[in-house]
């Protein structure tokens, strides 16, 4: 009588639970690979809906974003923006963020280093993007970011938010507008008055025609480079354009 494989004598609910244990593994690889890709990126822009963001883009629940662009996009630049590094720089970075954005404070020392490598051949503009459905208290902190930004202190500001994340809240922009030496009376006046907002929604309605879906959402000179990518990426998008 020929030998049978090992497969072959082993008792069928003994195979059974064996193939279910290989199953099981499969799935749990499947999922760990699925939730590094999604880490990987970013947050993401909730669609449809009563959301604030959606609303002010367009009307209903079957609300459709613009097409990602397939070539560089034009996004208007002016003095209202905050610039970091030369303004009549070779290279434009312009960044949609979310302060309340996990992704987007890993992203900062990334952009960091890239002013910081290339000097005057690049400029970091910010541009606000809220993402008020996962992040309650984005909107709020780019508000107060502007009212800031009214007493010539944005990007003291941007980097307090950005470092103390876990403490966005009212309390804290009255705190940190303090920390950075503003008028705290005139910036608390700016807060409830709500002057920041239209700013504020004037560079949320820009990402959503320039297709921006998540945050953060980096233009360079135009190409869009999606999620808190590695400097080497970045570095890798920014030495195209300057060889432009």
């Amino acid at each position: 009588m020929a030998d049978r494989s090992w497969l072959d004598a082993t008792p069928p609910k003994t195979s059974f639970v064996f193939g279910l244990i290989l199953g099981i593994g499969a799935m749990s690889l499947i999922a760990l690979i699925a939730v590094v890709t999604l880490l990987m990126k970013g947050d993401t822009l909730k669609l449809g809906g009563s959301d604030g963001n959606v609303a002010a883009a367009a009307t209903g629940d079957d609300y459709l974003p613009p097409e990602a662009p397939t070539g560089p996009v034009d996004v208007a630049v002016t003095d209202k923006d905050h610039i970091r590094g030369n303004k009549n720089a070779e290279v434009t970075l312009i960044e949609f963020s979310d302060f309340e954005c996990p992704f987007c404070s890993r992203h900062e020392p990334t952009l960091n280093q890239a002013l910081s490598e290339y000097g005057d051949k690049i400029r970091l503009v910010y541009k606000h993007f809220p993402l008020e459905s996962i992040h309650p208290q984005a909107r709020p902190a780019a508000e107060a970011s502007e009212c800031a930004a009214e007493q010539g202190k944005f990007w003291e500001y941007h980097d307090g938010l950005f470092a103390n994340q876990d403490k966005l809240s009212s309390t804290y922009y009255g705190e940190l507008a303090k920390q950075v030496g503003l008028d705290v009376n005139k910036f608390n006046t700016c807060v409830t008055s709500g002057k920041g907002k239209a700013k504020v929604d004037a560079d949320y309605q820009q990402g959503i025609q320039a297709g921006v879906q998540g945050t953060p959402h980096t233009l360079v000179n135009g190409i869009a480079v999606s999620g808190a990518i590695p400097y080497a990426s970045l570095k890798v998008e920014i030495e195209k354009a300057l060889a432009q």
